[in-house]
């Protein structure tokens, strides 16, 4: 569903194909076999959002990941001052041991104005950050198709900016909006990275589980440009849920079991929905619960 080139006009809607298409994806994986016996050469390193601690701050989160034994932090962009503060993540850093592996974007639709009001120097403000607090990566997510040049240049632009700067910035996979039985295509180019020129991309499992995609199909499509994986789940519903890894209905353990064992290289970060739980005791659970999924099924465990 890529966007064409060919100045036909982009249609605004799709057929809803997201249920039929998680169920297909789902009785398909019964018949494959798996094992967590595979360890990548390479160090992947797993990391906690601080989306995953939200309302917490960005001090909060360093201070749960380092008590679970994260590997670093990924830091969300907000209006929250702390999330913009170098000195403060290199600070945070210095004490804890633990790095920023990355930085994403404020590219949310309800952050319209942080950073800046223009698109592209809000990028570039982002990916400046990560340069300085030592992170190599940046995710963002792509533009609605209402946002003017920055959406038509963003495949080029996006890649101009990271050789600008000296970063990754890993284009996310999103999802159609619903409409009935029709899906709003609000994306630009698309809500799927797969088809996209994009030189890194990141894969969310909940996104993919909203869009009813196969996501050991589309780990395998993006292998050679994944570099970030946000490690969550989903049910399969309509909503952009955020499950702890095991919770749901996607294929997690197949796909982070395909990476370890085809030598994968690049971050998995926790990003799950805490936001509404009363107890830090039951939040510290679901991160811990995350984390030893991600080590299992990545083969860190075995030694």
């Amino acid at each position: 569903m890529s966007q064409s080139h060919t100045g036909r006009r982009r249609p605004f809607t799709a057929p809803n194909s997201a249920k039929g298409n998680s169920k297909r994806h789902r009785d398909a994986l019964r018949l494959q076999q798996h094992s967590t016996g595979h360890r990548s050469v390479h160090d992947i390193r797993v990391g906690l959002s601080t989306s995953s601690v939200y309302p917490m701050t960005v001090r909060e989160c360093f201070d749960v990941a380092g008590r679970l034994g994260y590997d670093g932090v990924e830091v969300m962009i907000t209006n929250n001052e702390e999330t913009q503060d170098p000195e403060l993540m290199r600070l945070l850093s210095r004490s804890s041991g633990l790095p920023v592996m990355a930085i994403h974007a404020p590219t949310l639709l309800f952050l319209p104005r942080v950073m800046h009001r223009d698109h592209w120097e809000k990028l570039r403000l982002t990916a400046q950050l990560a340069k300085d607090v030592g992170a190599e990566t940046v995710v963002l997510h792509p533009p609605f198709r209402w946002q003017g040049d920055y959406a038509r240049r963003f495949v080029p632009g996006v890649r101009e900016i990271a050789q600008e700067i000296g970063v990754a910035l890993a284009v996310e996979n999103m999802y159609p909006w619903r409409a009935g039985i029709r899906e709003v295509l609000v994306y630009s180019p698309d809500w799927d990275n797969t088809h996209q020129d994009y030189d890194d991309v990141t894969f969310d499992f909940s996104h993919a589980s909203t869009a009813g995609v196969n996501a050991l199909d589309a780990a395998r499509t993006l292998f050679p440009r994944l570099r970030h994986v946000h490690l969550t789940d989903g049910s399969g519903s309509l909503t952009d849920e955020h499950l702890v890894p095991g919770r749901g209905r996607m294929p997690v353990a197949e796909t982070l079991q395909y990476l370890a064992r085809h030598d994968w290289s690049g971050d998995v970060v926790v990003e799950v929905n805490t936001r509404f739980v009363r107890k830090r005791s039951t939040r510290d659970v679901m991160l811990a619960e995350s984390l030893a999924f991600a080590r299992t099924h990545l083969g860190l465990d075995a030694g």
